[in-house]
Protein backbone atom coordinates (compact mmCIF):
# COMPACT_ATOMS: atom_id res chain seq x y z
CA UNK A 1 0.00 0.00 0.00
CA UNK A 2 2.85 2.38 0.79
CA UNK A 3 4.35 1.78 -2.66
CA UNK A 4 1.00 2.60 -4.29
CA UNK A 5 0.77 5.82 -2.28
CA UNK A 6 4.32 6.82 -3.28
CA UNK A 7 3.55 6.20 -6.96
CA UNK A 8 0.36 8.29 -6.71
CA UNK A 9 2.10 11.22 -5.07
CA UNK A 10 5.03 11.05 -7.52
CA UNK A 11 2.69 11.36 -10.48
CA UNK A 12 0.86 14.26 -8.84
CA UNK A 13 4.14 16.10 -8.16
CA UNK A 14 5.27 15.54 -11.74
CA UNK A 15 1.99 17.05 -12.99
CA UNK A 16 2.46 20.24 -11.00
CA UNK A 17 5.84 20.79 -12.70
CA UNK A 18 4.72 19.92 -16.23
CA UNK A 19 4.17 22.58 -18.88
CA UNK A 20 1.70 20.98 -21.30
CA UNK A 21 -1.29 20.68 -18.98
CA UNK A 22 -5.01 20.85 -19.79
CA UNK A 23 -7.29 21.51 -16.84
CA UNK A 24 -10.88 20.39 -16.65
CA UNK A 25 -13.88 19.48 -14.53
CA UNK A 26 -16.02 16.36 -14.42
CA UNK A 27 -19.14 15.00 -12.74
CA UNK A 28 -21.29 11.94 -13.00
CA UNK A 29 -22.88 8.89 -11.43
CA UNK A 30 -21.45 6.22 -9.14
CA UNK A 31 -22.76 2.67 -9.03
CA UNK A 32 -20.99 1.40 -5.92
CA UNK A 33 -21.05 -1.66 -3.71
CA UNK A 34 -19.06 -3.38 -0.96
CA UNK A 35 -17.38 -6.75 -1.44
CA UNK A 36 -17.06 -9.13 1.52
CA UNK A 37 -14.36 -11.79 1.80
CA UNK A 38 -15.37 -14.21 4.55
CA UNK A 39 -14.15 -17.68 5.54
CA UNK A 40 -15.62 -20.69 3.77
CA UNK A 41 -19.13 -21.41 5.02
CA UNK A 42 -19.72 -17.88 6.31
CA UNK A 43 -22.03 -15.66 4.25
CA UNK A 44 -21.72 -11.89 4.20
CA UNK A 45 -24.62 -9.44 3.90
CA UNK A 46 -26.69 -9.55 0.73
CA UNK A 47 -26.08 -6.05 -0.63
CA UNK A 48 -27.27 -4.12 -3.67
CA UNK A 49 -25.38 -1.35 -5.44
CA UNK A 50 -25.93 2.25 -4.39
CA UNK A 51 -26.39 4.98 -7.01
CA UNK A 52 -24.83 8.32 -6.08
CA UNK A 53 -22.59 11.06 -7.54
CA UNK A 54 -19.00 12.18 -7.98
CA UNK A 55 -17.58 15.53 -9.07
CA UNK A 56 -14.24 17.28 -9.18
CA UNK A 57 -11.36 18.68 -11.21
CA UNK A 58 -8.77 17.13 -13.55
CA UNK A 59 -5.38 18.02 -15.04
CA UNK A 60 -4.23 16.11 -18.13
CA UNK A 61 -0.48 16.18 -18.79
CA UNK A 62 0.52 15.32 -22.37
CA UNK A 63 3.66 13.18 -22.47
CA UNK A 64 3.47 12.35 -26.19
CA UNK A 65 0.92 12.39 -29.02
CA UNK A 66 -0.79 9.24 -27.75
CA UNK A 67 0.08 9.13 -24.04
CA UNK A 68 -0.82 11.38 -21.11
CA UNK A 69 -1.09 11.31 -17.32
CA UNK A 70 -4.23 12.65 -15.62
CA UNK A 71 -4.37 13.27 -11.86
CA UNK A 72 -7.78 14.18 -10.44
CA UNK A 73 -9.30 15.50 -7.24
CA UNK A 74 -12.83 14.16 -6.73
CA UNK A 75 -15.59 14.10 -4.17
CA UNK A 76 -17.18 10.68 -4.46
CA UNK A 77 -20.21 9.35 -2.58
CA UNK A 78 -20.13 5.55 -2.43
CA UNK A 79 -21.37 2.65 -0.30
CA UNK A 80 -24.08 0.02 -0.66
CA UNK A 81 -27.69 -0.70 0.23
CA UNK A 82 -29.83 -3.66 1.27
CA UNK A 83 -33.56 -4.40 1.25
CA UNK A 84 -35.58 -6.82 3.37
CA UNK A 85 -39.24 -7.84 3.24
CA UNK A 86 -41.35 -10.44 5.06
CA UNK A 87 -44.99 -11.34 5.65
CA UNK A 88 -46.18 -13.46 8.59
CA UNK A 89 -49.86 -13.38 7.62
CA UNK A 90 -50.64 -10.59 10.06
CA UNK A 91 -48.03 -7.95 9.22
CA UNK A 92 -46.16 -6.96 6.10
CA UNK A 93 -42.58 -5.94 6.96
CA UNK A 94 -40.26 -3.92 4.75
CA UNK A 95 -36.92 -2.31 5.51
CA UNK A 96 -34.10 -0.57 3.66
CA UNK A 97 -30.59 0.11 4.91
CA UNK A 98 -28.09 2.34 3.09
CA UNK A 99 -24.37 2.68 3.87
CA UNK A 100 -23.13 6.09 2.71
CA UNK A 101 -19.35 6.46 2.41
CA UNK A 102 -18.15 9.88 1.23
CA UNK A 103 -14.55 10.09 0.00
CA UNK A 104 -12.09 12.66 -1.26
CA UNK A 105 -10.35 10.73 -4.05
CA UNK A 106 -7.00 11.34 -5.75
CA UNK A 107 -6.73 9.05 -8.79
CA UNK A 108 -3.73 9.30 -11.13
CA UNK A 109 -4.57 7.82 -14.52
CA UNK A 110 -2.21 6.81 -17.32
CA UNK A 111 -4.10 7.39 -20.59
CA UNK A 112 -3.18 5.74 -23.90
CA UNK A 113 -4.93 7.20 -26.95
CA UNK A 114 -5.92 4.71 -29.64
CA UNK A 115 -7.10 7.67 -31.73
CA UNK A 116 -7.46 11.42 -31.32
CA UNK A 117 -10.68 10.85 -29.41
CA UNK A 118 -10.68 7.37 -27.83
CA UNK A 119 -8.43 6.40 -24.90
CA UNK A 120 -7.77 3.54 -22.51
CA UNK A 121 -6.78 4.40 -18.93
CA UNK A 122 -5.49 2.76 -15.77
CA UNK A 123 -3.88 3.94 -12.58
CA UNK A 124 -3.73 3.98 -8.77
CA UNK A 125 -6.03 5.87 -6.44
CA UNK A 126 -6.05 6.94 -2.81
CA UNK A 127 -9.27 7.86 -1.03
CA UNK A 128 -9.69 9.79 2.22
CA UNK A 129 -12.90 9.04 4.12
CA UNK A 130 -14.82 12.26 4.82
CA UNK A 131 -17.93 10.77 6.42
CA UNK A 132 -19.69 7.43 6.88
CA UNK A 133 -23.35 7.02 7.81
CA UNK A 134 -25.94 4.28 7.87
CA UNK A 135 -29.54 5.22 7.05
CA UNK A 136 -32.23 2.75 8.13
CA UNK A 137 -35.96 2.84 7.43
CA UNK A 138 -38.58 0.18 8.13
CA UNK A 139 -42.35 -0.10 7.79
CA UNK A 140 -44.76 -2.47 9.52
CA UNK A 141 -48.20 -2.71 7.93
CA UNK A 142 -51.07 -4.53 9.65
CA UNK A 143 -52.73 -6.51 6.87
CA UNK A 144 -56.23 -6.50 8.40
CA UNK A 145 -56.45 -2.74 8.94
CA UNK A 146 -53.86 -1.35 6.53
CA UNK A 147 -52.33 0.72 9.35
CA UNK A 148 -48.63 1.35 8.78
CA UNK A 149 -45.98 2.25 11.32
CA UNK A 150 -42.68 3.70 10.08
CA UNK A 151 -39.33 3.86 11.82
CA UNK A 152 -36.17 5.57 10.56
CA UNK A 153 -32.73 6.27 11.98
CA UNK A 154 -29.31 7.58 10.91
CA UNK A 155 -26.11 6.38 12.57
CA UNK A 156 -22.57 7.72 12.27
CA UNK A 157 -20.39 4.67 11.46
CA UNK A 158 -17.13 6.41 10.52
CA UNK A 159 -15.28 4.79 13.44
CA UNK A 160 -15.93 1.38 11.88
CA UNK A 161 -14.06 2.17 8.63
CA UNK A 162 -10.44 2.95 7.84
CA UNK A 163 -9.68 6.57 7.03
CA UNK A 164 -7.89 5.75 3.75
CA UNK A 165 -8.70 3.41 0.89
CA UNK A 166 -6.14 2.47 -1.78
CA UNK A 167 -7.38 1.18 -5.11
CA UNK A 168 -6.82 0.62 -8.82
CA UNK A 169 -8.85 2.13 -11.66
CA UNK A 170 -9.47 0.87 -15.19
CA UNK A 171 -11.51 2.68 -17.80
CA UNK A 172 -12.12 4.17 -21.23
CA UNK A 173 -12.60 7.74 -22.37
CA UNK A 174 -13.86 9.66 -25.38
CA UNK A 175 -13.33 13.37 -25.99
CA UNK A 176 -14.62 15.82 -28.57
CA UNK A 177 -12.70 18.69 -30.15
CA UNK A 178 -14.94 21.10 -28.24
CA UNK A 179 -13.44 19.90 -24.93
CA UNK A 180 -16.49 17.87 -23.92
CA UNK A 181 -15.52 14.36 -22.85
CA UNK A 182 -17.07 11.16 -21.51
CA UNK A 183 -15.65 8.40 -19.33
CA UNK A 184 -16.47 4.98 -17.93
CA UNK A 185 -14.30 3.71 -15.08
CA UNK A 186 -14.21 0.73 -12.71
CA UNK A 187 -12.50 1.06 -9.33
CA UNK A 188 -11.29 -1.91 -7.27
CA UNK A 189 -10.52 -1.23 -3.62
CA UNK A 190 -7.37 -2.92 -2.30
CA UNK A 191 -7.80 -1.96 1.37
CA UNK A 192 -9.67 -3.90 4.02
CA UNK A 193 -12.06 -1.15 5.09
CA UNK A 194 -12.93 -2.73 8.44
CA UNK A 195 -11.46 -0.90 11.44
CA UNK A 196 -10.23 -2.64 13.46
CA UNK A 197 -9.16 -5.60 11.31
CA UNK A 198 -10.78 -8.94 12.06
CA UNK A 199 -8.89 -12.13 11.17
CA UNK A 200 -10.21 -13.89 8.03
CA UNK A 201 -12.79 -11.16 7.39
CA UNK A 202 -12.42 -8.22 5.04
CA UNK A 203 -14.55 -5.61 3.29
CA UNK A 204 -13.48 -3.75 0.15
CA UNK A 205 -15.01 -1.18 -2.17
CA UNK A 206 -16.17 -1.57 -5.76
CA UNK A 207 -17.35 1.31 -7.92
CA UNK A 208 -18.41 2.06 -11.49
CA UNK A 209 -18.16 5.71 -12.54
CA UNK A 210 -19.99 7.20 -15.52
CA UNK A 211 -18.66 10.73 -16.10
CA UNK A 212 -19.16 13.80 -18.26
CA UNK A 213 -16.39 16.39 -18.28
CA UNK A 214 -15.07 19.47 -19.99
CA UNK A 215 -11.45 20.47 -20.67
CA UNK A 216 -10.79 24.21 -20.69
Amino acid sequence: MKKLFIITMTFAAFTLQAQDVTFGAKAGLNFSNLSYDYPSGVNGPDLDSRTSIHLGVTAEVSISDNFSVQPELLFSSQGAKSDYSDNDGFYDYKSESTIKLNYLLIPVMAKFYLSDAFSLEAGPQIGFLVSAKSDFESTETEIATGITNTYSDTEDIKDGFKSTDFGLNFGVGYKLESGLNFGLRYSVGLTNLDDPDVDNYSTSSRNFQLSVGYNF
